[in-house]
Protein backbone atom coordinates (compact mmCIF):
# COMPACT_ATOMS: atom_id res chain seq x y z
CA UNK A 1 0.00 0.00 0.00
CA UNK A 2 2.81 2.43 0.96
CA UNK A 3 6.43 1.92 -0.05
CA UNK A 4 9.36 4.24 0.69
CA UNK A 5 12.74 3.63 -0.89
CA UNK A 6 15.89 5.50 0.18
CA UNK A 7 14.02 8.70 1.08
CA UNK A 8 16.31 11.55 2.08
CA UNK A 9 15.61 15.10 3.19
CA UNK A 10 17.75 17.81 4.70
CA UNK A 11 17.38 21.41 5.80
CA UNK A 12 20.64 23.13 4.95
CA UNK A 13 23.34 20.95 6.48
CA UNK A 14 20.90 19.13 8.80
CA UNK A 15 19.91 15.68 7.57
CA UNK A 16 16.34 14.94 8.68
CA UNK A 17 15.66 11.75 6.71
CA UNK A 18 18.62 9.60 5.76
CA UNK A 19 17.79 6.85 3.29
CA UNK A 20 14.53 5.72 4.90
CA UNK A 21 13.10 2.42 3.66
CA UNK A 22 9.62 1.48 4.84
CA UNK A 23 6.84 -0.73 3.48
CA UNK A 24 3.30 -0.83 4.87
CA UNK A 25 0.92 -3.54 3.66
CA UNK A 26 -2.79 -2.98 3.14
CA UNK A 27 -4.56 -3.43 6.48
CA UNK A 28 -1.34 -3.08 8.48
CA UNK A 29 -0.93 -0.86 11.52
CA UNK A 30 2.59 0.55 11.50
CA UNK A 31 3.83 2.47 14.55
CA UNK A 32 6.82 4.81 14.37
CA UNK A 33 8.61 5.31 17.68
CA UNK A 34 11.88 6.82 18.74
CA UNK A 35 13.56 9.74 20.49
CA UNK A 36 12.32 13.24 19.70
CA UNK A 37 13.93 14.85 16.68
CA UNK A 38 14.38 11.57 14.85
CA UNK A 39 12.35 12.61 11.81
CA UNK A 40 9.04 10.84 12.52
CA UNK A 41 6.70 13.76 11.81
CA UNK A 42 8.71 14.82 8.77
CA UNK A 43 8.41 11.30 7.39
CA UNK A 44 4.62 11.40 7.65
CA UNK A 45 4.47 14.80 6.01
CA UNK A 46 6.54 13.62 3.05
CA UNK A 47 4.17 10.69 2.47
CA UNK A 48 1.18 13.05 2.31
CA UNK A 49 3.03 15.60 0.20
CA UNK A 50 3.12 18.31 2.86
CA UNK A 51 6.93 18.22 2.65
CA UNK A 52 9.14 17.71 -0.36
CA UNK A 53 12.11 15.36 -0.18
CA UNK A 54 15.48 15.40 -1.87
CA UNK A 55 15.92 11.89 -3.24
CA UNK A 56 14.36 8.43 -3.22
CA UNK A 57 10.79 7.44 -4.02
CA UNK A 58 7.46 7.23 -2.21
CA UNK A 59 4.79 5.01 -3.75
CA UNK A 60 1.19 5.02 -2.49
CA UNK A 61 -1.18 2.49 -4.04
CA UNK A 62 0.82 2.54 -7.26
CA UNK A 63 1.17 6.35 -7.43
CA UNK A 64 4.79 7.49 -7.37
CA UNK A 65 6.46 10.57 -5.91
CA UNK A 66 10.13 11.10 -6.68
CA UNK A 67 12.56 13.17 -4.70
CA UNK A 68 14.03 16.38 -6.00
CA UNK A 69 12.41 18.05 -8.99
CA UNK A 70 9.56 15.75 -9.96
CA UNK A 71 7.56 17.02 -12.96
CA UNK A 72 4.69 14.68 -12.08
CA UNK A 73 4.36 15.85 -8.45
CA UNK A 74 1.41 18.19 -9.03
CA UNK A 75 -0.53 15.45 -10.80
CA UNK A 76 0.33 12.78 -8.24
CA UNK A 77 -0.38 14.73 -5.04
CA UNK A 78 -4.18 15.07 -5.41
CA UNK A 79 -4.43 11.33 -6.10
CA UNK A 80 -2.31 10.48 -3.07
CA UNK A 81 -4.29 12.80 -0.80
CA UNK A 82 -7.53 11.16 -1.88
CA UNK A 83 -6.09 7.86 -0.71
CA UNK A 84 -4.21 8.98 2.40
CA UNK A 85 -5.81 10.94 5.22
CA UNK A 86 -3.90 12.71 7.97
CA UNK A 87 -4.71 13.45 11.61
CA UNK A 88 -2.49 16.07 13.22
CA UNK A 89 -1.32 16.62 16.77
CA UNK A 90 -3.12 19.97 17.04
CA UNK A 91 -6.45 18.97 15.39
CA UNK A 92 -6.52 21.81 12.79
CA UNK A 93 -10.31 22.06 12.76
CA UNK A 94 -11.88 25.14 11.18
CA UNK A 95 -12.85 27.21 14.26
CA UNK A 96 -15.79 28.97 12.59
CA UNK A 97 -17.45 25.71 11.51
CA UNK A 98 -19.40 23.23 13.60
CA UNK A 99 -18.22 19.66 13.99
CA UNK A 100 -20.48 18.41 11.23
CA UNK A 101 -19.52 21.29 8.92
CA UNK A 102 -15.84 20.47 9.44
CA UNK A 103 -16.51 16.89 8.35
CA UNK A 104 -18.57 17.62 5.23
CA UNK A 105 -16.32 20.38 3.86
CA UNK A 106 -13.90 18.14 1.92
CA UNK A 107 -16.40 15.50 0.71
CA UNK A 108 -18.58 18.25 -0.78
CA UNK A 109 -15.82 20.38 -2.32
CA UNK A 110 -13.19 17.74 -3.16
CA UNK A 111 -15.19 14.56 -3.76
CA UNK A 112 -18.20 16.54 -5.12
CA UNK A 113 -20.63 14.60 -2.97
CA UNK A 114 -24.20 15.91 -2.78
CA UNK A 115 -24.68 17.76 0.48
CA UNK A 116 -27.36 15.39 1.79
CA UNK A 117 -25.09 12.38 1.15
CA UNK A 118 -22.14 14.07 2.88
CA UNK A 119 -24.30 15.05 5.86
CA UNK A 120 -25.66 11.54 6.28
CA UNK A 121 -22.13 10.12 6.22
CA UNK A 122 -20.90 12.78 8.65
CA UNK A 123 -23.65 11.93 11.14
CA UNK A 124 -22.70 8.25 10.87
CA UNK A 125 -19.04 9.03 11.49
CA UNK A 126 -19.77 11.28 14.46
CA UNK A 127 -21.82 8.46 15.92
CA UNK A 128 -18.91 6.10 15.29
CA UNK A 129 -16.51 8.28 17.31
CA UNK A 130 -19.10 8.85 20.05
CA UNK A 131 -19.90 12.50 19.29
CA UNK A 132 -23.24 12.51 17.51
CA UNK A 133 -24.61 14.84 20.20
CA UNK A 134 -21.85 17.38 19.36
CA UNK A 135 -22.70 17.71 15.65
CA UNK A 136 -23.63 21.40 15.96
CA UNK A 137 -20.86 22.36 18.38
CA UNK A 138 -17.92 24.52 17.34
CA UNK A 139 -14.37 23.43 18.21
CA UNK A 140 -13.95 26.02 20.98
CA UNK A 141 -16.72 24.33 22.97
CA UNK A 142 -15.18 20.85 22.65
CA UNK A 143 -12.48 19.26 24.76
CA UNK A 144 -9.17 18.36 23.15
CA UNK A 145 -10.14 14.72 22.99
CA UNK A 146 -13.46 15.57 21.36
CA UNK A 147 -11.75 17.80 18.81
CA UNK A 148 -9.34 15.01 17.92
CA UNK A 149 -12.20 12.57 17.47
CA UNK A 150 -13.89 15.06 15.13
CA UNK A 151 -10.59 15.30 13.24
CA UNK A 152 -10.54 11.50 12.89
CA UNK A 153 -14.13 11.53 11.61
CA UNK A 154 -13.13 14.26 9.14
CA UNK A 155 -10.30 12.09 7.83
CA UNK A 156 -12.59 9.06 7.53
CA UNK A 157 -15.15 11.07 5.56
CA UNK A 158 -12.78 11.01 2.58
CA UNK A 159 -12.79 7.19 2.65
CA UNK A 160 -8.99 7.00 2.76
CA UNK A 161 -7.18 3.78 2.03
CA UNK A 162 -4.63 4.75 4.71
CA UNK A 163 -4.52 7.25 7.56
CA UNK A 164 -1.40 8.92 8.97
CA UNK A 165 -1.57 9.90 12.66
CA UNK A 166 1.03 12.41 13.84
CA UNK A 167 1.22 12.04 17.63
CA UNK A 168 -2.57 12.27 17.91
CA UNK A 169 -2.66 12.15 21.72
CA UNK A 170 0.43 14.13 22.75
CA UNK A 171 -1.60 17.27 23.54
CA UNK A 172 -4.20 15.38 25.60
CA UNK A 173 -4.58 14.39 29.24
CA UNK A 174 -4.81 10.68 30.16
CA UNK A 175 -8.61 10.48 29.99
CA UNK A 176 -8.78 12.20 26.60
CA UNK A 177 -5.88 10.04 25.39
CA UNK A 178 -7.86 6.93 26.28
CA UNK A 179 -10.87 8.22 24.31
CA UNK A 180 -8.82 8.84 21.18
CA UNK A 181 -6.72 5.67 21.34
CA UNK A 182 -9.92 3.63 21.70
CA UNK A 183 -11.18 5.09 18.40
CA UNK A 184 -7.85 4.39 16.67
CA UNK A 185 -7.74 0.86 18.05
CA UNK A 186 -11.26 0.26 16.76
CA UNK A 187 -10.16 1.37 13.28
CA UNK A 188 -7.18 -0.97 13.50
CA UNK A 189 -9.39 -3.92 14.37
CA UNK A 190 -11.53 -3.14 11.32
CA UNK A 191 -8.47 -3.38 9.04
CA UNK A 192 -7.75 0.28 8.40
CA UNK A 193 -4.22 0.80 7.08
CA UNK A 194 -2.45 3.24 9.39
CA UNK A 195 0.92 4.74 10.20
CA UNK A 196 0.94 6.14 13.73
CA UNK A 197 3.66 8.34 15.20
CA UNK A 198 3.35 8.07 18.96
CA UNK A 199 5.23 7.72 22.22
CA UNK A 200 2.54 5.38 23.55
CA UNK A 201 4.20 2.02 23.97
CA UNK A 202 1.07 0.46 25.47
CA UNK A 203 -0.91 1.47 22.40
CA UNK A 204 1.84 0.18 20.11
CA UNK A 205 2.05 -3.16 21.92
CA UNK A 206 -1.71 -3.67 21.80
CA UNK A 207 -2.44 -2.42 18.29
CA UNK A 208 0.60 -2.42 15.99
CA UNK A 209 1.49 -5.15 13.54
CA UNK A 210 4.99 -3.71 13.13
CA UNK A 211 6.98 -1.19 15.12
CA UNK A 212 9.79 0.85 13.57
CA UNK A 213 12.33 2.83 15.61
CA UNK A 214 13.40 6.02 13.84
CA UNK A 215 16.60 7.69 15.04
CA UNK A 216 18.74 10.25 13.27
CA UNK A 217 16.52 10.08 10.22
CA UNK A 218 17.03 6.33 9.79
CA UNK A 219 14.98 3.30 10.78
CA UNK A 220 17.40 1.50 13.07
CA UNK A 221 15.17 -1.38 14.18
CA UNK A 222 11.91 -2.98 13.06
CA UNK A 223 9.82 -5.90 14.19
CA UNK A 224 6.71 -7.00 16.01
CA UNK A 225 5.91 -5.15 19.24
CA UNK A 226 7.12 -8.14 21.27
CA UNK A 227 10.42 -8.25 19.39
CA UNK A 228 11.11 -4.54 19.68
CA UNK A 229 9.97 -4.03 23.27
CA UNK A 230 11.00 -7.30 24.89
CA UNK A 231 14.22 -8.02 23.01
CA UNK A 232 15.51 -4.79 21.46
CA UNK A 233 18.77 -5.20 19.58
CA UNK A 234 19.97 -1.67 18.94
CA UNK A 235 21.44 0.31 21.88
CA UNK A 236 19.26 3.34 21.03
CA UNK A 237 16.14 1.15 21.10
CA UNK A 238 17.22 -0.40 24.40
CA UNK A 239 17.70 3.04 25.97
CA UNK A 240 14.42 4.35 24.51
CA UNK A 241 12.43 1.36 25.83
CA UNK A 242 13.98 1.67 29.29
CA UNK A 243 13.30 5.41 29.46
CA UNK A 244 9.73 5.09 28.22
CA UNK A 245 8.91 2.24 30.62
CA UNK A 246 10.04 4.25 33.64
CA UNK A 247 8.79 7.68 32.58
Amino acid sequence: MIDLRDVTKQYGSTIVLNGVRLSVARGEVCVLLGPSGGGKSTLLRTINGLETFDSGTIEVDGIMLRGGTDPNRHQALPEIRRRVGMVFQQFHLFPHLTAIENIVEAPIHVLRQPRDVALAEAHRLLDRVGLLNKADSRPASLSGGQQQRVAIARALAMHPQAILFDEPTSALDPQMTAEVTAVIADLAHEGQTMIVVTHGMEFARATAHRVHILHGGTIIESGSPDQVFDAPQHPVTQAFVRKTEFS
